[in-house]
């Protein structure tokens, strides 16, 4: 039988840690409270890490999602709002080239309204002349042509066009159309033809002045006195 070796103080091998740490030492102590902290702040279970990472990861896919919205909608807002810019133009130059086309087609019927005019100057229409000119207006005026000008009204150079002036008027405070010689068209705002009338101004001069009579120099004497002739001189007198 081998026996054990001894150092040289008498104690086997292996053992001299736990001789020289008794049992409740404080070096066992301290080593139990080291790992008990430890695991109380790093030493949590597997199942409580992965549900913390998972709400971490929910909680950034959340963040990036709503980031990600917020872009998306903010994209879609200007393309609405460039859509609506778009109608809107597409509507006005629609309009636009609705009533110039309108213009073209109705310009020169103008000329035979103008016609129909003269006409009823001279009396009533009747027959089959009446039909068509009652016709032609009910469609000019349902595609927007409408008539303006008449006599009294104040004379504006945006719609009329002046062709001459025929004196003063004492009825009237401002230039004012006196006659009508051809009516005006417009469609809309916009002026087919002025109406080409005559016009009458206000007086231009105040009220007669009253005062005495005037007198022609010609008939006024030496004396001053109108109509009294100076007496002739005796020295010139002709001697019998």
């Amino acid at each position: 039988m081998t026996d054990a070796p001894y150092d040289e103080q008498g104690v086997p091998d292996g053992e001299e840690a736990r001789a020289s740490s008794p049992p409740g030492s404080f070096g066992d102590e301290a080593a139990d409270l080291a790992n008990e902290s430890f695991e109380t702040v790093a030493g949590q279970s597997p199942q409580e890490t992965t549900e913390d990472d998972e709400q971490l990861s929910l909680a950034d896919e959340l963040v990036v999602t709503k980031m990600a919205l917020a872009e998306r909608t903010g994209d879609l807002q200007r393309l609405q709002a460039e859509f609506v810019n778009y109608k809107r133009r597409v509507d006005r130059d629609r309009d636009l080239i609705r009533e110039n086309a309108t213009y073209t087609a109705l310009a020169p019927i103008t000329e035979v309204l103008d016609t129909i005019d003269r006409a009823r100057e001279h009396g009533p229409l009747d027959g089959g002349f009446k039909a068509v000119a009652d016709q032609l207006e009910r469609i000019v005026t349902s595609l927007g042509l409408t008539k303006f000008g008449a006599v009294g009204d104040r004379f504006d150079p945006t719609i009329h066009e002046a062709l001459s002036h025929i004196g003063e008027d004492p009825e009237v405070s401002v230039t004012t159309c006196k006659v009508i010689a051809k009516a005006g068209y417009r469609i809309g705002d916009r002026v087919v033809r002025a109406a080409q009338v005559l016009v009458v101004d206000p007086p231009s001069g105040g009220p007669p002045s009253v005062g005495p009579p005037s007198v022609d120099p010609t008939s006024v004497g030496a004396t001053g006195d109108p109509g009294v002739e100076e007496p002739g001189d005796p020295d010139s007198a002709p001697t019998d």
